[in-house]
């Protein structure tokens, strides 16, 4: 079978994101990238997480997105994907869910503050809300216009999606990344936990503010900075 490790990922991270409890019925998907082969491989549309197999995978070419590998349909959500591999070059992986939290942060067009270190440990800051598609977009090629919506918000915002990875598409849910599937699986957990507690905490003090920037630095850059010391070597 081509593109074997790949495609066990795929359903490996796929299978995860259930048992996370990010995932109602089919409701998400998660795709990686092997950039030195070129291709990326998604779940197929509407296929149960617990049927899939390897050979269920749908493999891609990131330059065009014709199909290599597989015989099923790709997910719907698989033009959003392209595109951000194709644009956020240092990504290997994406995770889309309509988890509840992060989704009704999106479904009200609110950005999510970084209101504490939970939130710091993993995003720089504030988790954006993506521009919303026109009428014509939506009309149009909607999944790739995602993809579009969400790069040029991070462009526009000079956001490293790296440090930010994640976003909120308004009306729609969320999605994350990172440099491997699996990072995109934790970021995703995370962004649906930190919903969860800037939420719960702007209930219990509407007036919360920002993290103040040097603890937001702190924090991030102790895990992610050029001078890294939490975990081990």
């Amino acid at each position: 079978m081509p593109f074997r490790k790949l495609r066990e990922e795929v359903v490996r991270v796929n299978r995860e994101i259930v048992r996370a409890g990010l995932v109602v019925l089919t409701w998400g998907n998660a795709s990686a990238a092997d950039r030195k082969a070129g291709v990326m491989a998604i779940k197929p549309s509407g296929v149960d997480y617990a049927q899939l197999t390897p050979e269920d995978i749908v493999v891609l070419a990131l330059a065009d997105g014709r199909v290599v590998a597989g015989k099923l349909r790709p997910s719907s959500d698989t033009p959003t994907h392209l595109h951000l591999y194709q644009q956020f070059a240092g990504i290997g992986g994406i995770v889309h869910t309509h988890s509840l939290r992060a989704t009704a942060w999106a479904q009200a067009g609110r950005a999510l503050p970084c209101l504490g270190t939970t939130h710091a440990d993993h995003f720089h800051g504030t988790i954006p809300v993506a521009r919303k598609l026109t009428r014509a977009e939506v009309a149009g090629a909607y999944e790739l216009n995602t993809g579009v919506a969400i790069v040029d918000t991070f462009r526009k915002r000079k956001l490293d999606p790296l440090h930010v990875p994640g976003v909120l598409v308004p009306g729609h849910a969320p999605f994350a990344w990172g440099r491997t599937a699996q990072a995109a699986l934790e970021n995703a957990i995370v962004l649906e936990a930190v919903a969860g507690l800037a939420q719960d905490t702007l209930a219990l003090a509407p007036k919360t503010p920002p993290l103040a920037a040097h603890l937001l630095d702190k924090h991030f850059l102790r895990k992610h900075g050029p001078g890294a010391y939490y975990g081990q070597k």
